[in-house]
């Protein structure tokens, strides 16, 4: 059974950097399409990026500029940089295999604990 599991979130001043892993395990990560979600109180989940198994990347427009995500295949890791933070990016980050990067909604599997991120202004 595939795993997900996140790190590297934590409290940052706005405009600063951070780094989120998603570490998976299990054979198929070479094929698998990921995304990084967050969800920040009272407000819905979003789908903030994604990467197709082939590297083809998808950001929603609010970190469009900002954030990075990018894959290792050979660590089976999937990580998304954040630059520039806001306090409006305050939320829990959560990674998940997607059936395609393109699609949300369209999800494998089930949510973890998430990696919290908190920007203070």
């Amino acid at each position: 059974q595939v795993q997900l599991v996140e790190s590297g979130g934590g409290l940052v001043q706005a405009g600063g950097s951070l780094r989120l892993s998603c570490a998976v395990s299990g054979s198929t990560f070479s094929t698998m399409a990921v995304g990084w979600y967050r969800q920040a109180p009272g407000k819905q989940r979003e789908l903030v990026a994604s990467i197709s198994s082939g590297g083809s990347t998808n950001y929603v427009d609010s970190v469009k500029g900002r954030f990075t995500i990018s894959r290792d295949n050979a660590k089976k890791t999937v990580y998304l940089q954040m630059n520039s933070l806001k306090p409006e990016d305050t939320a829990v980050y959560y990674c998940r295999q997607m059936l395609s990067h393109t699609i949300p909604t369209l999800l494998i599997g089930s949510w973890g604990q998430g990696t919290q991120v908190t920007v203070s202004s």
